[in-house]
């Protein structure tokens, strides 16, 4: 007979519905009948918040099918359903969970005597939920816990759960502070990643990549030359780091944003923006951008004069090009194309790939990233990142500009990229970044003349993403 789940210093707590000794489990599937009735705007009626909950949970559980979290929150029904302030709490508790994944799961880990079987995911996501809200989010400790066992609650095989869910969360309500506050800041990083970055950049940048990574990003703003940032002066905080930007601090409904409608701006991530500018002037040129969407470098590269030619492999990607292209009124051709077959009828003046990578640059904007990533994917994705560098030599004319960059904070994907493509290129040379290029920001051009920024960079002003960028020309 299988052995029952018990919290640590409790009484056992059974997994199936009908299981004898314990009052939740014989009582769930007479819960589950009465909810099939029970109007869900009554629930939500009768316990606030209930629907924030259950949208955090679905993008959790999306995430777990394979979405990545934007994917997740567009594709949710129950989040997009939500409104104002319960939309702005699930969202922040997505964040935070996933941001905290490594310190929740240790602290849940020391309240039960062995793991949940991996089909109990959802419970270990509801737990990961309620713990979040109670160590975190300072959410008051009776709504975090009779929420969670109402979710727990909701469906069959998850109801008999419910028992293990409700005492687990009063626990961690009444010492988890306490647990909490002994854990190493590490443990919210892979182990695999960790030692990665600790090789490649030391102890104490380590230590500070991870403290930036436990902040929410606050969100850039690329504007459309000639926009005016006083017309955001209604948005309290705004401030400028470079030529034609603004940052904006907290979470806004970016649709809601003075200049949204008229094109004025699209979102960038300061650090993302710095590729284009190693191009120098392009207008009138022919440029392409290699591996475009979402398009943010596109719109860059459209709006100073270049010829642009916006190449793709996701035709549902590229339509959000275009879409962006039009409410900005910035023009580019995009082409639906594989990097890896396309043969274009012209060669470039400067071409501009930013390649796909693990993205581990993104994860302060992207907390998913950190656990959805492994070691594996990493060494796969250099090796096609190669195959691009390739490419991209043969497209472009001698005398050419070629940026190679990506939002990784692997140097496999960066540094390491370099030196082969040298080995394998002898058409190539390093065209060094200087500090005119990047508007004389401190502290992100290496010794060796390539652009490495990290998210503890700028911490006063609230970090940038991790991006690498080196500038051949083609001899």
């Amino acid at each position: 007979m299988k052995k029952p789940y018990r919290s640590r210093d409790d009484k056992p707590f059974r997994q199936k519905p009908n299981d004898q000794g314990d009052r939740d489990n014989r009582d769930a599937p007479q819960d589950l009948r009465a909810r099939a009735v029970e109007n869900l705007a009554d629930l939500e009626a009768k316990m606030p918040g209930l629907g924030a909950r259950r949208g955090a949970l679905d993008v959790l559980m999306l995430l777990s099918k394979g979405r990545t979290l934007e994917q997740a929150f567009n594709d949710c029904r129950s989040f997009n359903t939500l409104e104002g302030a319960d939309r702005a709490f699930a969202f922040n508790l997505v964040s935070t969970t996933l941001r905290r994944r490594g310190a929740l799961d240790e602290i849940i880990g020391q309240y039960l005597d062995r793991p949940l079987p991996k089909k109990s995911l959802e419970v270990q996501d509801i737990l990961r939920l309620a713990v979040a809200q109670l160590l975190m989010l300072e959410t008051p400790a009776h709504a975090a816990v009779a929420t969670s066992v109402e979710l727990t609650g909701q469906k069959r095989e998850t109801a008999g759960y419910k028992g293990l869910v409700n005492a687990i969360a009063r626990k961690i309500a009444d010492k988890g502070k306490l647990r909490l506050e002994k854990l190493q800041l590490r443990v919210d990083t892979p182990g695999w990643l960790w030692r990665s970055w600790e090789r490649s950049y030391g102890v104490a940048k380590t230590r500070a990549i991870a403290e930036a990574h436990l902040k929410q990003a606050p969100l850039d703003l690329s504007l459309k030359p000639g926009t005016d940032p006083a017309s955001f002066q209604a948005v309290e905080g705004g401030l400028s780091l470079a030529p034609n930007h603004l940052r904006l601090p907290g979470n806004h409904s970016v649709p809601d944003l003075p200049g949204f409608s008229a094109g004025s701006w699209w979102v960038q991530d300061l650090a993302a923006s710095l590729p284009v500018r190693l191009l120098g002037d392009v207008r009138a040129k022919i440029i392409f951008d290699l591996c475009a969407a979402p398009g943010g470098k596109t719109m860059q590269l459209a709006a100073s004069g270049g010829d642009v030619k916006a190449v793709d492999v996701s035709g549902e990607r590229l339509k959000r090009v275009a879409e962006n292209l039009k409410r900005t009124g910035l023009i580019a051709e995009t082409v639906k194309a594989d990097i890896l077959h396309w043969v274009p009828e012209i060669t470039a003046d400067a071409i501009l790939l930013d390649a796909p990578c693990s993205s581990t640059g993104t994860i302060r904007r992207n907390p998913d990233v950190a656990w959805a990533r492994t070691e594996d994917e990493v060494r796969s994705l250099a090796g096609l990142q190669a195959e691009f560098i390739d490419r991209a030599v043969r497209f472009l004319k001698p005398g050419g500009l070629l940026v190679y960059c990506t939002c990784s904070l692997q140097r496999e994907e960066g540094e390491d990229q370099v030196k082969a493509a040298f080995s394998r290129h002898n058409n190539l040379e390093l065209v060094p970044i200087t500090a005119a290029d990047i508007d004389n920001m401190p502290g992100i051009i290496t010794h060796d003349g390539n652009l490495r920024t990290l998210p503890s960079m700028l911490p006063e002003h609230g970090g940038m993403d991790g991006f690498f960028a080196c500038r051949f020309r083609k001899t």
